[in-house]
């Protein structure tokens, strides 16, 4: 529930430019998800299949798509359910703003650094020299940005964030806490028996409108850049290497891990936990399942999954081939069985035979 005054369902389908269908002025004081939503609250759904748990609710009313006959609670009719609810969990629970404005007088920022008026800097936050930042940038607490760095128009940088020199982060772009970018890429050669480190010279450049999750990492070129498309966004705990080269609007699920020197497509999807060898390409809208091992190029548009990752329909013959394993395991003994059987048989009938040949008179 919220603390601020109640809705009218009329006033929330207005917010949401849906139409109210049933009691008008029904007063709604909160919004929740169907598994959540309390009474006095309204909630939604996206599938008719669920009109009738949604009627079994707490719920005073549902936000319901266009064309879903739902009876025995008011609705509100709309073309995009998930986008109208959004308006309505704002309407009742405002995101909460910046508690700061300008430069922290506790943040540490360079003479050097060219930052726009509009920019906003958390207290402890270090912006180093030759660092240039747009208008409408947040820099929030304990953020670290080494020299060199470029930061476009409507960046956030949440806490914590490592930006190494010479990055380049673009236009609207989010970075969650605990992220590096522009670390050393994890490349060594062997020299008298030991591990030498390669050149680290290259930086990171990530695009506009791209989102890095939380703790992920992305690691500078050897001698160029490590690139990641416009609109690609990286969840939660992913490892990108030197030199790989993301293409646009691609999404890498949590704890991906791709290797140096990897290039995809725009439109490549991969699932929690995919773990992508050096030097191989994926392609334009290639798709790859949960846990797959990429160990060599994925053709444009193809679904893959599996170790190593292979095409779907291959996927699942060998699926289907396995799954008859136990089935063929016990015909095989039986084929076994029968065959001793006719050895035994054989073997009798010869010895039979050989005793005829040994004694004539038999």
């Amino acid at each position: 529930m919220t603390d601020l005054p109640g809705s009218t369902l009329v006033d929330l389908a207005e917010l949401v430019q849906g139409t109210c269908v049933g009691n008008e002025t029904l007063t709604i004081c909160g919004a929740a998800p169907l598994d959540e939503v309390a009474a006095g609250e309204i909630t939604f759904i996206d599938q008719s299949e669920r009109v009738g748990q949604a009627v079994a609710s707490l719920a005073e009313a549902i936000v319901v798509p266009e064309g879903t006959v739902c009876e025995g609670k008011p609705v509100i009719v709309v073309a995009d359910v998930h986008a109208a609810f959004r308006l309505i969990v704002s309407h009742f629970r405002p995101q909460r703003t910046q508690l700061y404005a300008g430069i922290s007088d506790s943040a540490i920022v360079s003479p050097q650094a060219r930052i726009d008026p509009q920019v906003s800097i958390g207290p402890g936050a270090t912006i180093d020299t030759d660092v240039e930042i747009g208008g409408g940038t947040v820099i929030h607490a304990g953020v670290h940005v080494m020299p060199g760095c470029q930061i476009g128009k409507n960046v956030t940088i949440f806490p914590g964030v490592v930006l190494y020199e010479d990055t380049v982060v673009g236009d609207e772009s989010i970075i969650h806490s605990g992220a590096v970018i522009g670390a050393y890429g994890f490349g060594y050669r062997p020299v008298d028996g030991q591990h030498e480190l390669s050149a680290q010279l290259g930086n990171v450049i990530i695009g506009k409108r791209v989102e890095v999750g939380a703790n992920a990492t992305i690691d500078r070129g050897t001698y160029s850049a490590t690139r990641v498309g416009d609109g690609t966004k990286i969840d939660n705990l992913v490892q990108v290497a030197h030199n790989c080269q993301i293409g646009r609007h691609n999404l890498l699920c949590a704890q991906v891990g791709i290797a140096g020197s990897t290039t995809t497509g725009d439109y490549v999807v991969m699932a929690g936990q995919v773990g992508v060898r050096d030097h191989v390409h994926i392609g334009e809208g290639a798709r790859i399942g949960a846990m797959a091992g990429v160990s060599n190029d994925i053709a444009p548009g193809v679904v893959a999954f599996g170790a190593p990752a292979t095409p779907e329909r291959d996927q699942k013959i060998l699926l289907a081939s396995l799954a008859k394993l136990p089935e063929l395991r016990k015909q095989f003994k039986q084929l076994q069985k029968a065959v001793r059987e006719l050895e035994s048989v054989a073997e009798q009938a010869s010895d039979q035979t050989n005793c005829k040949v040994m004694d004539p008179a038999a």
